[in-house]
């Protein structure tokens, strides 16, 4: 065990939001520790793997606004590393015409005037060939979205973040947190005290809570990232301009369905069904649920006849959902020492940056540079449990 040793930030969990937070901290030049349970880089959380969509496509505005900052970050932080972390594919969004996810992305596009393309039965096949949209269907392209390239994401930020002067440690499981005045977080290899602790840990987020005597209503889900081997190589090929696409509903489901260009496996695509079945993160290939692969599976025979309806790879991710589906960005309801970041629901890769920096402003006692109401643990108060 190493002697105590005392730090501004200890920041717990180096996925993508812990990294960056660390990053944010580093560069306020706040003495800062990064701490992750598993050798770096692993396959065991949230953020690996190669890619991520990067978009401005969402029903809520504030998270246009925040995406309109974050692409500005993500475009610094290319600069600062000279690293390219992002390319622009466009992104097809496609779904009953007249539902309200549907209209809701529209109409939220159109009035932050982001560069969107609306498309037409008529048309459709001329600008996006080898899909076949479904009748009813409308669809639109975003413009500026595209691929983030999610491993170097996480190495880049990490490298950064040591630059700046920042500890990592990883293979270091935390086994207790003590609030106070100075919080202690004790490990499988040393004990650090802190002004404040950054909980950024993903699917354990409640099994370092319940130290602090809270459970929040998250809940773990196993994703199959499955990846479909097109019949003619080079049919949906970055290369070719195929974009990345959301279907936010279909015969098949009422979930999303997302895909991403071929890029990262010769001759495959990456399409997902946008959530899963529910796994304790722990015993994650315990969870052996295909009914998401069976929709998958309908969906790419009907819709995408240049693909092998048979998934040729299947890769684990996992999600930790909200009820809402919405971030948690909250200072600890007792001690406001002990900053979360937790429940990024499937869709807070892209955010990574704005949510460091938000992040590292609720640690600072500062006025968060976003409005953070919608992402309050008291909005599911009456769910949020004492672990005591």
């Amino acid at each position: 065990m190493r002697a105590e040793e005392e730090f501004d930030c200890v920041v717990i969990g180096a996925g993508v939001q812990g990294s960056f937070t660390a990053y944010q901290l580093a560069k306020h030049n706040r003495k800062t520790l990064l701490l992750e349970q598993f050798l770096l880089p692993h396959s065991r959380g949230s953020s690996h793997g190669q890619t991520r969509i990067i978009r401005k496509a969402y029903q809520q505005e504030f998270y246009v606004q925040m995406m309109e900052e974050c692409f500005k970050m993500w475009t610094q932080l290319e600069k600062e590393a000279g690293v390219k972390l992002y390319r622009q594919t466009g992104l097809l969004v496609m779904g009953p015409e007249k539902s309200e996810p549907y209209q809701l992305i529209k109409n939220t596009l159109q009035k932050h005037k982001v560069p969107t393309v609306v498309l037409t039965q008529d048309n459709f096949n001329q600008h996006i060939p080898n899909v076949r949209l479904a009748e009813g269907d409308g669809a639109l392209v975003e413009i500026p979205a595209g691929v983030l390239y999610a491993d170097r994401v996480l190495r880049t930020v990490q490298e950064q973040f040591q630059k700046q002067g920042g500890v990592i440690r990883d293979n270091e499981k935390v086994t207790d947190i003590k609030p106070g005045p100075l919080v202690t977080v004790s490990t499988s290899a040393g004990v650090y005290r802190a002004k404040s602790v950054v909980i950024t840990a993903g699917p354990w987020t409640n099994t370092l809570l319940a130290h602090t005597a809270l459970q929040l209503p998250l809940e773990v889900v196993k994703i199959n990232v499955c990846y479909w081997k097109e019949k003619v190589p080079g049919t949906y090929h970055v290369k070719q301009h195929f974009p990345c696409f959301i279907q936010t509903e279909c015969e098949e489901t009422k979930e999303h369905i997302y895909g991403l260009p071929a890029n990262e496996y010769p001759g495959m695509v990456k399409i997902c069904y946008h959530t899963g079945g529910k796994t304790d993160p722990d015993q994650r290939d315990q969870q052996r649920d295909r009914s998401d692969i069976d929709i998958l599976q309908r969906y790419i025979a009907r819709s995408i006849p240049g693909l092998i309806p048979e998934p040729a790879v299947v890769e684990s991710c996992m999600y930790t959902l909200t009820p809402d589906h919405d971030f948690v960005l909250d200072c600890h309801p007792t001690y406001n020492n002990i900053i979360i970041g937790a429940g990024f629901s499937g869709h807070g890769f892209k955010f990574g940056p704005i949510i460091g920096k938000l992040l590292c402003e609720l640690s600072l006692g500062e006025v968060p540079s976003f409005d953070l109401s919608p992402f309050r643990i008291r909005r599911f108060q009456a769910n949020t449990k004492s672990a005591l």
